[in-house]
């Protein structure tokens, strides 16, 4: 998740100006100061970017924040949903990568 977050700062920063935070920081400090908030409000905030990049670059838009909420939180009563959203969200990270290596 640590390389998740740096490539999406490498590739969307210069786009919409902002950074996320770096994944060690907030697993080791942040979560746990914040009784796990901090992970949930890290994880939406990495998705709903992600889906913003993706709708920049005219890619098809195929992780949100509400595909986080929807695979990762309610999909763990399912047992499979946090694997699912963890395959959409490699997955739109390396089309992010694949356009970002392709058009810059």
């Amino acid at each position: 998740m640590s390389e998740v977050g740096e490539t999406l700062n490498l590739i969307a920063t210069r786009r919409d100006g902002k950074r996320t935070v770096h994944y060690c920081l907030m697993f080791f400090l942040v979560g746990w100061l914040t009784f796990g908030i901090g992970w949930l409000v890290w994880y939406h905030k990495l998705s709903g970017r992600i889906g913003v990049e993706q709708a920049a670059r005219g890619l098809p838009v195929t992780v949100t924040a509400t595909t986080y909420w929807l695979w990762n939180i309610l999909g763990s009563l399912i047992i499979v949903g946090p694997f699912i959203y963890t395959y959409k969200l490699l997955h739109a990270m390396n089309d992010l990568c694949a356009d970002y290596n392709a058009r810059g």
